[in-house]
């Protein structure tokens, strides 16, 4: 008889423990409750106290979380790598309403440029062959040459300021290798601080901005003509980023002054309209004829003499010459940062997806050990 009680309660301590067991797994739950503090006499049953565990865990089962630093830290990371897409693809259309109205300033200043233009060339053809002897389309021996060089005011924006460094700093050192004197006209922050940190001889410095205006051009374009025309340099070259797409920018360089007749009355453009494709940005390009010279009557007389009217003609072309290449730079810059951007948004859900998986990965890891460790502990009383 006393056999028969030993062997019942031992039978009872081992169902206890397998109970116990399984209270400690449903403690790995999402909540602190889940912990059971329900306390059973020896002498209940054991069958009741098995289903009412068993029924609280299942109650209170949620989604398991991994109690390692580990898994938490990757958890963490997932969700600052998606913050930080959704600020990269906020920045990309910000970028994208920015190049809309640069090119919208653009196509606004192509009527002026247009009607500089005719007029030239109809000025020009009323002279005939006769010589211009002006001082902005007389080219002189050149000793000494000034760069004017555009960059932006910010990052972010790929490679675009750092070839633009490059390209300035090629041809300032195949200038000296030549035996030419140079100097700078920097436009833009980035290319200012670059330059003044390795002692260039900087002439001048002005910052681009997000919205060039025909102030901000005049002021360059009195700069570089009062430098030209007081003997100080002998021509100066503009260095700039020729916009080709939305994924491809062309560093650039050409001589501003002195002008070239033939090349202002026979030089057409090229207009850039971005627009969508397939749910996706693209860009228009449009080429422009040049513009017809205008016709001035051979028994047309001209209150002033036509030579002063090139000689005044020629500042107004160089400052809308001005105006586009600031518009047009600030459209690459822009365009750059589009698609330094959309590359950091493809990055991130790239790192998103990669880190998901790892987490998920040690997730099952760590679900896997538990169970483990409890059909251990139960395979260890019997």
């Amino acid at each position: 008889f006393f056999t028969f009680i030993s062997l019942t309660s031992l039978l009872k301590m081992k169902f206890l423990c397998v109970a116990g067991l399984i209270a400690s797994a449903a403690a790995f739950q999402a909540q602190p409750a889940a912990f059971t503090t329900q306390s059973h006499s020896v002498g209940g049953s054991v069958n009741n106290a098995f289903s009412a565990v068993e029924g609280s865990a299942h109650r209170n089962r949620k989604a398991t979380i991994v109690m390692d630093g580990k898994a938490n830290a990757i958890r963490d990371r997932i969700t600052s790598v998606k913050n930080t897409r959704k600020i990269t693809m906020a920045m990309k259309l910000v970028a994208a309403a920015k190049v809309r109205r640069a090119q919208d300033a653009v196509l606004a200043t192509r009527p002026f440029s247009e009607t500089l233009q005719s007029v030239f060339g109809g000025l020009i053809e009323r002279m005939g062959g006769e010589a211009l002897d002006l001082p902005l389309l007389t080219e002189r021996e050149v000793n000494k040459v000034t760069l004017v060089v555009i960059t932006g005011d910010r990052g972010l924006c790929g490679g675009y300021n750092s070839f633009m460094i490059k390209k300035a700093e090629s041809r300032f050192a195949e200038l000296k290798e030549a035996g030419i004197e140079c100097d700078m006209i920097l436009i833009g922050k980035k290319g200012i601080s670059y330059f003044e940190r390795r002692g260039y001889p900087i002439r001048k410095t002005f910052e681009t901005g997000q919205n060039p205006d025909s102030k901000q051009a005049l002021e360059i374009s009195e700069e570089i003509l009062n430098t030209y025309l007081a003997g100080e340099t002998d021509a100066v070259e503009l260095l700039y980023t020729k916009f080709v797409s939305l994924i491809a920018s062309t560093p650039s360089a050409r001589t501003l002054v002195p002008f070239s007749a033939s090349e202002i009355t026979s030089k057409g453009d090229e207009v850039f309209q971005l627009t969508t494709k397939s749910g996706s940005f693209d860009v228009e390009r449009e080429e422009l004829d040049v513009a017809e010279p205008q016709e001035f009557p051979n028994d047309m007389i001209f209150e002033q003499d036509p030579l002063q009217i090139i000689n005044a003609i020629l500042p107004l072309y160089l400052n809308g010459q001005i105006l586009r290449t600031l518009q047009e730079a600030v459209a690459s810059e822009l365009a750059a940062r589009m698609q330094s951007m959309q590359s950091a948004s493809d990055n991130a859900g790239q790192l998103a997806k990669t880190l998901s998986t790892e987490y998920n990965r040690a997730r099952q890891a760590a679900v896997t050990q538990e169970i483990l460790e409890i059909v251990a502990g139960a395979s260890a009383l019997e």
